[in-house]
């Protein structure tokens, strides 16, 4: 099952939990909801974890935690999840929103001249901020929907597999009438 690969590369949960830096949620942490990991945890942390990195704004991670808690799925899931974005990924990213949202809107993008970064979108945020917020948005939610059908199917899938895996190795039933042991 899915669960035995997440849990063999899934640190220590009690630390975690028990952690000084999580001691401002107070006793909502200890929730077990927030630790499973069963389909419906893992799948809405997906979501949750994928929504939150296409989220232009700072404390993404502490809103995703925010979420889980809310929503009662994985919280480690969908705080790690919120790292797709770093310091790598964020300007394609955030580019790609931006483009995004400027073409639905029906505008002409403004070009980064090979610059965009905080400083760019700084000096452009009047004028970005609108095509980038609905861009983020849609690819938010679109990216969202389909990390939770993903892991839903593959979780589905790899529960076939373990029961039909189940099916085939037991022998098939005796048939009574070829039993070498007569009736008197």
């Amino acid at each position: 099952m899915p669960r035995k690969l997440l849990k063999k590369y899934a640190s220590t949960l009690d630390g975690l939990r028990h952690s000084p830096y999580l001691a401002f949620l107070g006793a909502r942490i200890h929730d077990p909801g927030l630790w499973h990991l069963n389909r419906r945890s893992v799948s809405g942390a997906v979501a949750v974890g994928l929504f939150m990195c296409w989220v232009p704004f700072p404390f993404q991670m502490v809103i995703a935690a925010f979420l889980a808690m809310l929503f009662k799925v994985n919280l480690p899931i969908s705080a790690a999840l919120v790292w797709t974005t770093n310091p790598v990924t964020i300007p394609p990213m955030f580019y790609a929103a931006y483009r995004l949202g400027a073409s639905v809107i029906g505008e002409h993008p403004i070009s980064p001249e090979l610059r965009f970064g905080p400083r760019w979108i700084m000096e452009k945020l009047s004028e970005i901020w609108l095509p980038l917020t609905l861009g983020s948005l849609m690819f938010a939610v679109v990216s969202s929907l389909l990390g939770f059908l993903a892991v839903r199917l593959f979780w589905r899938i790899i529960l076939i597999r373990q029961w039909q895996a189940r099916r085939h190795g037991r022998r098939p039933a005796a048939d009574p009438k070829s039993s070498s042991v007569t009736k008197v």
